[in-house]
């Protein structure tokens, strides 16, 4: 059995280098919500040099509250946007030798983009229009899969191993209870349940099916590392290889 594990990068923390030796894909901010030309750079580098695949996590313009602010933009300005911060990067990436594999959208781009399709249309179409090969990885079940599906692009469906989820298959938001799984042993749980039975457990009880192509691993927490070793771990028990997109 096999998956991917990604984490975003490039957004300040302290671990970035360290974190690539467990993971498999990165997500590198574009400057929108976090980093800039140099932390953008400076991520592809430490990339290639772990052999982790390299993917862009644009956002919506939001630097001042990290991209999680709810945003209602003319569908054209965000296509603008998107074409802006994944070429930016593709170009970073073509300049020291490596390529661009995926894009993944962040904080409230990627949560609209989940349950919005006319959002989820145009981020799958400006993906499409920098290079219909990258991969457009969203939310397991939900729009963002659906819109590049219907334009013909690769996608990958993820999960989260620390977050909380809604009867709808939707992540909890992180202003109510219950966003953020605490217990590293019930993180790992649900994970191994997700890529196992292709199920994870809502907080109200219900039992969820999503499709877990890659595992999104948050690496800004304060014990990041250890719970990504502890997630290595687990995996290796349980015969579950870790491979890039």
């Amino acid at each position: 059995m096999k998956v991917d594990l990604n984490a975003d990068l490039g957004e300040g923390c302290d671990n970035d280098r360290a974190l690539l030796k467990l993971v498999s894909s990165a997500n590198i901010a574009c400057g929108f919500h976090a980093g800039d030309a140099q932390t953008m750079r400076q991520s592809v580098l430490w990339a290639l040099e772990s052999g982790v695949a390299i993917g862009a996590h644009p956002s919506f313009p939001d630097r001042e509250n990290f991209g999680r602010t709810p945003m209602q933009l003319p569908p054209e300005t965000v296509y603008a946007q998107l074409i802006y911060q994944i070429g930016a990067l593709q170009a970073i990436a073509r300049s020291e030798g490596g390529r661009l594999v995926h894009v993944k959208p962040h904080g409230m781009l990627y949560n609209q983009s989940a349950r919005e399709p006319e959002l989820a249309e145009v981020i799958a179409r400006a993906v499409n229009a920098v290079d219909p090969q990258l991969v457009l990885v969203g939310l397991a079940n939900s729009e963002s899969i659906r819109a590049g599906q219907a334009l013909g692009l690769t996608t990958r469906e993820e999960v989260f191993a620390d977050r909380g989820y809604q009867a709808d298959g939707s992540l909890v938001p992180r202003s109510q209870p219950g966003a953020l799984v605490d217990s590293d042993e019930q993180a790992i749980a649900q994970t191994l349940s997700m890529i196992h039975k292709g199920q994870v457990q809502s907080l109200s009880g219900e039992w969820v099916n999503v499709n877990a192509q890659t595992v999104c691993l948050h690496g800004d927490g304060a014990h990041a590392l250890a719970f990504a070793a502890q997630l290595r771990q687990a995996f290796s028990q349980q015969q579950i290889q870790v491979t890039s997109l």
